[in-house]
């Protein structure tokens, strides 16, 4: 495997919790590989998490109506974004993988790391009309996510109080990191560990150590290739890819689903 670069993006308070443990083996074991990681410690760089004005260096095109989206991007265009974002921006734009390490918070990221997304990921940089989902600017790399739950596996399950996981990790996985164009990789999903014993941790981060070693050839999930959408009728699935799928039991993917049942385990591993 040719060496790689590799963007850690980290959310955690702490250098003694599982999520540190979990970023710091992946960090070692990609290195081995001669990979060059590099860490953005998003609570360790006091990363803004809001969206203002205050990304954009010097006067802002609408002052009396303020628009984030169309402001950055030609803020990014002119070279007048704030540091940090441009800093970050550097990061991405040189890794062939990005891994988000965090802890589930609601069912999402962290603010913080929320807060890297809105702000790194601007319209232009990382997405335009004409470029997004399997067309996307990110289409080269790849990118997944590796977090801790506070809830056990079977919270998650289709018959779970909390809900079917792949419906969970739908909106981050397709409405983030697919829409940018990226290869999204299938999920490491560490368990609830604050509620197991610390062998059963040491074998959920032996399992993540022994992953780590394939990573990079691993094949992504699957999503709907953006031409089975007609652009002309709002986007809807083309009526012959409608056609060639009616006969069958699941529907496309979890967001694309045509009325029919999930197809499981589609947001969780690759093909299915």
């Amino acid at each position: 495997m040719a060496a790689k670069k590799v963007l850690v993006v980290y959310a955690h308070q702490s250098a003694g919790s599982f999520n540190s443990a979990a970023k710091d083996a992946a960090v070692e074991v990609l290195g081995t590989q001669g990979c060059t990681v590099e860490v953005s410690d998003l609570y360790a760089l006091k990363f803004k998490a809001t969206a203002t004005a205050e990304d954009i260096v010097g006067e802002v095109k609408n002052q009396d109506h303020f628009r984030y989206a169309e402001e950055t991007k030609l803020a990014w265009e002119e070279g007048k974004l704030s540091e940090d974002i441009v800093e970050e921006q550097r990061k991405l734009t040189q890794a062939d993988l990005v891994i988000f390490q965090f802890p589930m918070y609601w069912f999402s990221v962290p603010g913080i790391m929320k807060g890297w997304i809105d702000r790194v990921l601007t319209s232009g940089y990382a997405f335009t009309q004409e470029k997004r989902y399997s067309q996307g600017i990110f289409k080269d790399k790849k990118a997944m996510l590796s977090f801790t739950t506070g809830s056990n596996e079977s919270m998650f399950s289709a018959n779970g109080i909390n809900g079917d996981m792949n419906v969970t990790l739908w909106p981050l996985q397709n409405g983030i990191l697919h829409y940018c164009g990226f290869q999204v990789l299938a999920p490491q999903i560490f368990w609830a560990p604050s509620q197991v014993k610390a062998e059963a941790r040491g074998t959920m981060l032996g399992g993540w150590r022994t992953r780590l070693q394939g990573l990079l050839r691993e094949a992504p999930l699957s999503f709907t290739p953006s031409d089975s959408f007609d652009g002309a009728k709002g986007f809807q699935l083309k009526p012959e890819v409608q056609e060639k799928h009616e006969g069958q039991e699941f529907g496309l993917t979890v967001g694309t689903h045509q009325g029919k049942k999930l197809p499981p385990n589609s947001q969780i591993r690759a093909g299915v």
